[in-house]
Order: C-alpha cells, then sequence, then structure tokens
C-alpha cells in the first residue's frame, strides 16, 4: 500500500489552499512547542519526494580497479569499531597536511541517532543560500564515496582515488612515527578534511563517527556544534547512561561556539549545559528557543511550520516521513540561523522562500525511503531501540499498510532485543536475515532473540537476504494486490545498503 492518500479531491490545484484555516483551528500549542497533532488531515504535495542518489560502481573499468585497489588498502585498517581513544594520529596527519581543516568554518554535528539527515539538511540550506559545502558523513549506505560530498554531492570515484593518493605518502608517514598506524575512518577523515581544502568550500558541515571528545573529525573547531537526540548505543565504549555519554559527546562544543540542541533526557541535557558554561558558549535548546509548530502529514512527506532563532517559518515542505524528521529539520534550520547569526548579530530571519526550495530539495537515502511498490518496501537503517521506536511511529503515520512485513538483520553488538521490541507492535511476521558483514549478528542467534519477542508463529528465518527479502515479499502479496501489505527492511545501515542493490537502486 502506498503513503496515505490526501482527503478530498485529488484535482485540487493548490496544496496550500487550505494550510491557514488548518493552522488556526491549531489553538492548543504546547508551551514547549512539541509537535500539534493534526488528527489524519493531510495535504497534497507538488510531485513527490526528489529521488535519493546514491552513487554505483563506476563504469569505467580502469576506474572501479584502482577504486577497488584504494577499498582494499583501507580495509587493512582498523575498522570503525576498534579505537584507541584518542585524536593525537590525525592531530599529526593534520600537521604535516597544514592543518587543511582550519581552511573554512564548520558545523560539526553529533548525538546517537538523527545525525546524517540533520547533516544533509543543514548542507540543503547551506546551498540554497549559495555556499560552497563540503559534508562528511559515515557510515555510507552502498558506496565509500558517499561519505565525502562537496555541493551536496558524493565526490566522484575519480576525485576519491586522486585524494588518496595525494595524500597517501604523509598517511605512511605518520603511521611511521606512531604507535598505532591510522585507522580506516581517521584515513577518510583526514581524505575528507584535504578534500573541503582543496574545493576549495565555504563551510564544512561534519559528522561525528562516534562519540565526540576522541572522535577523529574533533580537530576542527566547529563555529556551531550541534547535539542530536542522545539516547544508549555503543554503551561499552561511551557510557552506559545517557548522561555519561553526553560527557563524550559535549566534547565538540568548543570556546564560544554556538551550540544548537535538540531535546535530550534530562541528565544529557545538563551536562552539555555544564560544558557549554565551560566554555562561554550560546546555548539555543529545541523546544524553548526553537522547535516544531505545527506539522501536517503530506503525500511523500510532511508540511511543517518552524520556529527559528528569527521567527516562524511556514509552509515548509519537507519529503521526508516521521516527527524525527521535522524535530532533524527544526535543528537544522536553527545551526543554519546560528552560522550566519540570525539571533546574534542580526535579527532578521533567512529568507523563508530559500528555506522552504531547501527543505523540499532534501534526501536521506535508507531512512524510511520507499524503493518500490506494489507491495511498497520501505527501507530505514534504524539499528538501535530509539531509532527502531521513531521509525515503527513514523511508519504508523505515514503509511497505510494493513499489513507490515519486517526484515531485520542488525549487528552482534547492538541491542537486538530492543531493536525487536520497538518494532514488534507494527510487524504482522519478521524474517530475520543477516547481512555480509562480520559484524552481523547470525540469522539463527537473531531468530531466538527474535521468537521470545513476537512468537514462533511470527518468527521466519532466511540466513540469505536475497531470500529474506523474497519471503517478505511474499508474504506482504497473501492479502492479495491492493490489501495493502508492505516490508520493512531494517536493523542494520549495511543490511539496508545490501537491500538497496539487491532491489535495483545502486
Amino acid at each position: 500500500m502506498s503513503e496515505q492518500p490526501p482527503n478530498g479531491n485529488d484535482d485540487e490545484p493548490d496544496l496550500l489552499d487550505s494550510f491557514d484555516e488548518i493552522i488556526a483551528a491549531e489553538t492548543d500549542r504546547d508551551p514547549d512547542l512539541a509537535v500539534i497533532e493534526a488528527g489524519s488531515r493531510t495535504l497534497r504535495t507538488q510531485g513527490g519526494p526528489p529521488q535519493a542518489e546514491v552513487p554505483a560502481r563506476p563504469t569505467d573499468p580502469e576506474v572501479d580497479k584502482a577504486l577497488r585497489e584504494v577499498e582494499a588498502e583501507l580495509a587493512t585498517r582498523w575498522g570503525e569499531t576498534k579505537l584507541e581513544p584518542s585524536v593525537s594520529r590525525i592531530a599529526a596527519l593534520m600537521d604535516v597536511l597544514g592543518e587543511p581543516q582550519r581552511a573554512y568554518p564548520s558545523i560539526h554535528i553529533t548525538g546517537t541517532n538523527g545525525k546524517t539527515s540533520t547533516a544533509r539538511m543543514i548542507e540543503a540550506l547551506l546551498g540554497a543560500f549559495e555556499l560552497r559545502t563540503g559534508r562528511y558523513t559515515s557510515p555510507h549506505v552502498q558506496s565509500i564515496t558517499e561519505r565525502i560530498s562537496l555541493d551536496g554531492a558524493p565526490i566522484s570515484a575519480e576525485r576519491f582515488i586522486e585524494t588518496y593518493q595525494d595524500i597517501k605518502p604523509y598517511i605512511e608517514m605518520v603511521d611511521s612515527a606512531q604507535e598505532y598506524r591510522l585507522s580506516f575512518f581517521e584515513v577518510l577523515t583526514g581524505m575528507a578534511y584535504a578534500a573541503f581544502a582543496d574545493a576549495p568550500v565555504d563551510v564544512a558541515v561534519v559528522e561525528v563517527g562516534m562519540g565526540g571528545s576522541w572522535d577523529a573529525t574533533n580537530v576542527i573547531d566547529g563555529d556551531v556544534a550541534v547535539i542530536t537526540p542522545i539516547g544508549l548505543d555503543h554503551t561499552d565504549r561511551l557510557g552506559s547512561t545517557t548522561g555519561e555519554i553526553a560527557g563524550e559527546k559535549a566534547g565538540i562544543i568548543k570556546q564560544g561556539a554556538t551550540v544548537i540542541m535538540a531535546q535530550q533526557p534530562v541528565d544529557a541535557a545538563q551536562v552539555l549545559l555544564k560544558k557549554a558554561v565551560e566554555v562561554d558558549a550560546t546555548v539555543a535548546r529545541e523546544g524553548l528557543e526553537f522547535g516544531v509548530v505545527a506539522r501536517q502529514v503530506a503525500v511523500g512527506g510532511q508540511l511543517l511550520t518552524l520556529r527559528g532563532l528569527g521567527g516562524e517559518y511556514t509552509e515548509v515542505y519537507l519529503p521526508l516521513h516521521g516527527a524525527h524528521q521535522a524535530h532533524n529539520a527544526a535543528v537544522a534550520l536553527a545551526a543554519v540561523e546560528a552560522f550566519f547569526g540570525v539571533g546574534a548579530q542580526r535579527a532578521e530571519p533567512l529568507e523563508a522562500e530559500t528555506v522552504r526550495r531547501a527543505f523540499a530539495s532534501v534526501t536521506s537515502p535508507g531512512r524510511l525511503e520507499v524503493v518500490r511498490r506494489s507491495p511498497t518496501v520501505v527501507l530505514d537503517a534504524a539499528h538501535n531501540p530509539a531509532g527502531a521506536q521513531v521509525t515503527a511511529e513514523a511508519v504508523h503515520e505515514a503509511f497505510d499498510f494493513s499489513r507490515l512485513i519486517g526484515v531485520v538483520g542488525a549487528s552482534a553488538d547492538k541491542n537486538v532485543r530492543g531493536l525487536l521490541e520497538a518494532f514488534e507492535p507494527v510487524f504482522a511476521e519478521v524474517v530475520v536475515t543477516q547481512n555480509s558483514s562480520h559484524r552481523a549478528m547470525d540469522a539463527d542467534e537473531l531468530a531466538a532473540i527474535a521468537v521470545e519477542v513476537f512468537g514462533e508463529e511470527r518468527v521466519q528465518v532466511e540466513p540469505r537476504l536475497p531470500d529474506a527479502l523474497e519471503a517478505a515479499i511474499t508474504l506482504a502479496e497473501e492479502e492479495g494486490e491492493f490489501a495493502g501489505g508492505g516490508v520493512l527492511v531494517t536493523g542494520s545501515v549495511i543490511t539496508v545498503g545490501e537491500a538497496r542493490l539487491l532491489l535495483g537502486r545502486g
């Protein structure tokens, strides 16, 4: 089944005819700017969401061979799950490269969930205001080149190879002088910072890999520090409470910066605010200085009213699903306002039509992304309980599935039980599987946990992802072509990326 159809006549010419009337009817605005629920009313949107582009393998055999060689060399280094908590190696690399990360201002993003989507929104806004952007995010969905973007698009395979070859001698120089070689993530971070300086960019949008204090990205002095919602993830490395995790993530808050803080657990908020005071940073908090005023479910996404640091922005169409993406949008808007000095050096808001145009262009591959119809197949990279909870809520809100089948492949180091429990109310049945990563939880082990959560009759095991997708689609089709069955593939970015390729989107 597709997304919920709009109420009323499909031939209505203007999607905004009733917007003012709907907003005027919302008289019970919550003082903390929480989302105003709009019942089942929806508004039409023009066209639909733009297609989320993810680069495929290079078509030129020589370029593809060279890229594979770079990937193979990177694979010999520590993976992203093996860490030595220090920025000494990346700092040494920046030193021999001439400190490229200081050649441009930056917006630094940490948090547990929503970082990549927020980064993409920030990038779109900055680009709409005619700034040249560099964006560094992780992990990638399908191609390693996704991690480094210029002007809103992943760098080409040729440029990725060239950047690696340019800094390779300096990488080897640092390797020889350090106790441990630079890790996979550290090398990619160095490549991103070098590529941004070489472009050159006007501003870099940088997402941390893990934590903040000792993350490899934390050799920049972010003018704006963005903290998306903090939850329990990577507890073996970051801490067992949200307050302890916030202590690590607060490391990106630099002297005199502006902090854009999403809604947080109380203990996390206290830690972040204390750090801001210590370094004389200015704080803007979601629900107080900015936030979501109203939102309406729309075909292909949602229509928002956002309160920014400089005032309200109405009629903002966001082609992404879920309340969490509306909150990400509010955070992104406040971050860009802060970057431009709104609320500090200048009182007037950003140009509203430019803001609308930017948000309407946003894509976020693998985040409630529809990749097939009849039955509808949706991909979402939720990989922890907090992420699964907001995804489950968004699916229930945005899609009118009569029967939803889950395909879940998770990493062994995650809270898999919590993830499955979050999805249990929305999955009629679940097909458990595993992706090709060495980190993947064994399908039978995952099935044992799923049986405890769902009951044996609602769990099917298909160790191979292609078989799992076929089984789930078959289950979704059991009620008939027009009965409204759907499939949600989730549990890991890797699972989503591999499913995306299998379903012809790469």
